[in-house]
């Protein structure tokens, strides 16, 4: 039996952006509730939510073209790219909130205006380009997306692009001013300011061991921290479990009954980052391009401009790798012990089927410098080594679970896991990830609390006023809704 003395309200595990924006919707509907933040590390946001770690610092479906694959008829699909907009306007409305009620200080410490661009070369890449920006152009959401196949516009949008490239080589580029960089760790640790103003605590250096529940229906969490190894219980009545890729294994133990058949394949990364001044200074825009043939979604590359503690620095890749660690600073035999009998099949089964994931893997590892190097010379001709360094990116798993064949499937995205009484939930995956993180907590207020969702309705439109509606069904209040939002976070619109 639990006792009470010891019992919180809600045990957010893991202290990055997901678990911190959590906490914040809980402590604006529920201001009288409890709230503890466990953290493994020394500080928040030191795994996926920090901007070195995060490869997607704003993604909003503006230049990235593996949201819009091209069908068999030669058309375009928007689907995916509408979704994943509508979704960050909503983290956008969300942060407009805080800012307005002055819960967060200038919106300047975690976000900055970036023009987001799409740039590819050849024939049938530059036709397609002109298909995408014909299907998203009048499209409430992607409005003000320019296009031009000319050269001297688009060294006038991006000028490190063009020096250097034959001039024969058919190019093209979109591009949207109103695009944004997002420091994901800056703002985890505001809003984890916030709750620790509002009374929740921060507990660092905690890893937490195991989840247990008690007869009584309360969760007993037990944590050590990691100096001294000492172990400690605490008991909550909601559980989220946000621990990035420990979260499989915290589930599996949690004994949760939804979990089974959930696996995880980790893929490590890597990038190219220079600090250089006067390089950043000819760099203010997100550059992506197309994947190569026959690779997989997470392969895009891209030229990023990125803003961290107000210091602007370029960023290249990604250059995928493999790791057996769940978490950056994980353990090696994370993938190992994340292996049940549920699972077992499904992760060969996914495995079976993604033998081209595999052969990229193996391509990348096994890539020479100078191989890597000049995927960064097709982005940018004149990039000199010199300016450059290799950094390590954050673990990113991608989730395994059973299809309709009760086979195992590979997804490249996220998946909210709760038990049928709401009490504990888990966020499994990656990409869209921290960019979606607001609508993907509000989904899961939804699916762990539905007997409280009539009473939060009020205060749900209140921090999101599109809230219950869709942005891309009213272009009027789809403009408004942006013009709003990019006033108050000091955005371009």
């Amino acid at each position: 039996m639990s006792q009470t003395e010891n019992v919180v309200d809600v045990a957010l595990i893991g202290g990055g952006v997901m678990s911190a924006t959590l906490g914040t919707l809980l402590s604006e509907l529920e201001p009288t509730w409890s709230i503890r933040v466990f953290e493994r590390l020394s500080e928040a946001a030191l795994e996926s939510s920090n901007p070195w770690n995060n490869a997607g610092t704003g993604h909003s479906a503006l230049c990235e073209l593996n949201y819009t694959p091209e069908k068999a008829d030669g058309s375009i699909d928007i689907t995916s790219a509408v979704k994943v907009n509508e979704q960050f306007q909503v983290s956008r409305q969300f942060w407009s909130h805080l800012v307005n009620a002055g819960m967060l200080p200038s919106p300047e410490a975690f976000i900055n205006p970036v023009p987001h661009m799409s740039f590819v070369w050849g024939e049938a890449n530059v036709e397609y380009l002109r298909k995408r920006w014909e299907a998203l152009k009048d499209h409430p959401l992607f409005a003000g997306m320019e296009f031009s196949d000319d050269a001297s516009v688009i060294r006038s949008w991006s000028p490190l692009l063009i020096p250097g490239r034959l001039k024969s080589q058919p190019i093209a580029a979109t591009r949207i001013a109103s695009g944004t960089d997002v420091d994901f760790g800056a703002l985890t640790r505001l809003l984890l300011d916030l709750l620790r103003e509002r009374g929740a605590d921060f507990t660092p250096e905690s890893k937490v061991t195991a989840i247990t529940r008690m007869r009584d229906g309360v969760w007993r969490i037990t944590y050590r921290h990691e100096i001294g190894y000492t172990k400690f219980h605490f008991f909550a009545r909601f559980v989220f479990v946000g621990a990035g890729g420990h979260a499989l294994n915290l589930l599996q133990k949690s004994g949760i009954k939804e979990i089974r058949g959930f696996g995880g394949f980790p893929v490590s990364g890597e990038f190219l980052r220079t600090d250089n001044p006067e390089i950043a200074a000819r760099h203010d825009a997100k550059v992506y391009g197309k994947a190569a043939v026959g690779s997989p979604p997470m392969s895009v590359p891209h030229l990023d401009r990125r803003v961290v503690d107000g210091v602007p620095s370029l960023m290249f890749g990604p250059y995928a790798g493999f790791s057996p660690k769940f978490l950056k600073t994980g353990s090696w035999f994370d993938l190992f012990a994340s292996i049940r009998w549920h699972n077992l099949v499904p992760m060969i089964a996914a495995g079976a089927s993604n033998l081209g994931l595999v052969k990229y893997l193996i391509g990348q590892l096994v890539a020479r410098k100078s191989t890597k190097f000049a995927s960064l010379e097709e982005f940018f001709p004149n990039a000199d080594p010199k300016d450059w360094y290799r950094i390590t990116a954050g673990q990113r798993v991608q989730v395994i679970k059973k299809d309709k064949k009760k086979l195992g499937v590979l997804q490249f995205g996220t998946e909210v896991v709760a038990a049928a009484d709401g009490s504990i939930a888990g966020l499994l995956g990656a990409s869209p990830g921290a960019s979606t993180a607001v609508p993907i907590m509000i989904g899961l207020l939804e699916k762990c609390f539905p007997a409280k969702l009539e009473q939060w309705k009020p205060a749900l439109r209140a921090m999101v006023p599109s809230y219950g509606t869709q942005l891309s069904d009213d272009p009027t209040l789809a403009d408004t809704t942006m013009t709003r939002t990019a006033t108050a976070l000091g955005i371009a619109r």
